[in-house]
């Protein structure tokens, strides 16, 4: 491997110990698979809303569904000092019914929507991008822990969402790798300021998908319930 995360990479300075409220379903392993979508956003949908050049995890581009004020942009929440909470629709949204309603039916507090143009890369590059994410920045700590949801919205199934927990120094653990399969349809949520992640994409053409920011509480975790394969596995 050319390339390691160390000691110096940004991901090691975000919390991962702190109050907030927590699913147990995802004590475990940080991750829970969810039944394939019953719905289906056409291409023609999420191929026309706005992209943005906004590099995460790869060559990627980002079309913001929801933010922090309802404008398109894909910076932090923190940016407008907010949590990853309360989002307001953007203009996207009335391009793509489909999610706009997928998400409102999830009934959870809700912050940045989006969905993300994944360029192909191999394993080896895709390392160089493998992060934690900052999900909590301002989040009250008797409130509940923000994580996120991705539905796949194209077929790739030899692609995959790389995982991995944290070692004694913070540090991507090799021998917790799970592989999240990335066929059409496929839904999980993820605890992505816990697991170190980055998806590699075999394919030769673009991989799209939905990522949702969800804050962690009986909403959430009734619709994990009903909608999950089985707790924790992938």
């Amino acid at each position: 491997m050319s390339f390691w995360p160390n000691a110096d990479h940004w991901s090691v300075k975000i919390p991962l110990d702190t109050p907030h409220r927590r699913l147990e379903v995802l004590a475990d392993t940080g991750v829970v698979q969810l039944r394939d979508a019953d719905f289906e956003c056409p291409a023609s949908e999420y191929e026309a809303l706005e992209y943005m050049d906004w590099k995460s995890g790869g060559d990627t581009n980002f079309a913001p569904i929801a933010t922090a004020d309802g404008e398109l942009d894909c910076r932090g929440f923190w940016d407008k000092g907010k949590t990853d909470k309360d989002a307001v629709w953007t203009s996207n949204a009335a391009i793509a019914p489909s999610i706009k309603n997928y998400v409102d039916g999830v009934g959870a507090n809700f912050g940045r929507v989006r969905t993300i143009k994944l360029e192909p890369q191999d394993r080896e590059a895709a390392i160089r991008s493998l992060h934690r994410d900052d999900n909590n920045r301002f989040n009250p700590d008797d409130e509940g822990w923000v994580v996120r949801s991705w539905v796949e919205l194209t077929d790739n199934p030899d692609s995959y969402m790389l995982v991995m927990d944290n070692d004694a120094e913070g540090l991507p653990d090799p021998t917790t790798e799970m592989r999240i399969p990335l066929h059409k349809g496929a839904r999980f949520v993820v605890d992505t300021q816990r697991l170190w992640h980055v998806v590699v994409h075999t394919g030769s053409a673009p991989r799209y998908a939905l990522i949702t920011s969800f804050e962690s509480g009986p909403v959430l975790d009734e619709w994990i319930q009903r909608e999950m394969v089985s707790p924790a596995t992938v």
